[in-house]
């Protein structure tokens, strides 16, 4: 099934550009930095709220900027309560996991302040321009990073959002200043809910029957559970088997970043596709 998609393309994926849809702030200064983590701390489980989508996130975050430039400073990140999260996001109800997300934003207030002046593009700066070393970074820094598991005695490393922030540097910035990276190949998909519904679709993934049940009947899957590593986990090794096989098939060297955004892009196109349920802070 994997050769399948890759001939139906002929190895060209399609090019998605960051932003395609308009919704980020960018200013091509520190403060994109700054919005971009704060954003990837608080990207997940969307879908308690049948209205909530990444969308309102990303462009509540934005508006919020545009009004009042230190909206997102250490000192406010970390004292901020849920009301007023939603006041800023401009969402009218309490958010999936609201108390969970606030946990989060002070907790990234207060470590940027005490090890970072306050300011994530230092954090970035830190990095010394690898990818790797920014995730690494995230994650002994930041708890609420820590994406991930143990599976049959195995710890799984997953790291959706710290890797998904530095993919948003590497694009908003076009792979320059902040977005540089010169290992940005080392990153994988970011496993969610979106990019296994769409491979399921491609007949790329295949669940037993209790899963299919489970998944097409909205039942919510519990998070560490087997099944819902293994749907991740098998996620990024399947779209690691398609980057090698374009590699190997049409000569075509593809950063799963760019598989990543095409597969996203069709299944956010296209959200009657059943996905999995799982209430989670890490995606």
């Amino acid at each position: 099934e994997i050769e399948k998609a890759v001939d139906k393309i002929q190895g060209n994926v399609p090019k998605v550009e960051w932003d395609f849809e308009g919704i980020h702030y960018f200013d091509n200064g520190p403060l994109t930095v700054q919005y971009l983590f704060v954003l990837d701390a608080l990207n997940f489980c969307f879908w308690p709220d049948k209205d909530l989508t990444y969308d309102n996130l990303a462009s509540g975050l934005k508006l919020a900027l545009e009004k009042d430039k230190s909206a997102l400073d250490a000192d406010r990140l970390k004292n901020y309560t849920g009301p007023q999260l939603r006041e800023l996001l401009n969402w009218p109800r309490p958010l999936p996991i609201e108390e969970e997300r606030v946990r989060l934003l002070h907790e990234v207030g207060l470590e940027l302040e005490r090890s970072f002046g306050g300011e994530a593009a230092n954090l970035v700066k830190s990095a010394g321009n690898s990818a790797a070393s920014l995730i690494e970074l995230i994650t002994r820094h930041f708890p609420g990073f820590r994406d991930h598991s143990l599976y049959k005695g195995h710890q799984v490393f997953l790291y959706k959002r710290a890797q998904i922030f530095v993919a948003d540097l590497w694009g908003a910035f076009k792979g320059e200043n902040y977005g540089e990276f010169y290992d940005i190949k080392s990153i994988t998909i970011f496993a969610d809910y979106i990019v296994p519904a769409v491979l399921r679709e491609l007949g790329i993934l295949k669940y037993e029957s209790n899963l299919c049940c489970s998944i097409d009947s909205n039942s919510e899957i519990v998070p560490g559970s087997e099944e819902e590593v293994e749907i991740r986990a098998c996620s990024v090794h399947a779209v690691e088997k398609m980057r090698e096989l374009i590699n190997k098939k049409f000569g075509k060297q593809l950063l799963s970043i760019d598989i990543d955004l095409w597969l996203w892009s069709v299944g956010v196109q296209n959200m009657a596709l059943s996905h999995h349920r799982t209430l989670s802070i890490y995606y």
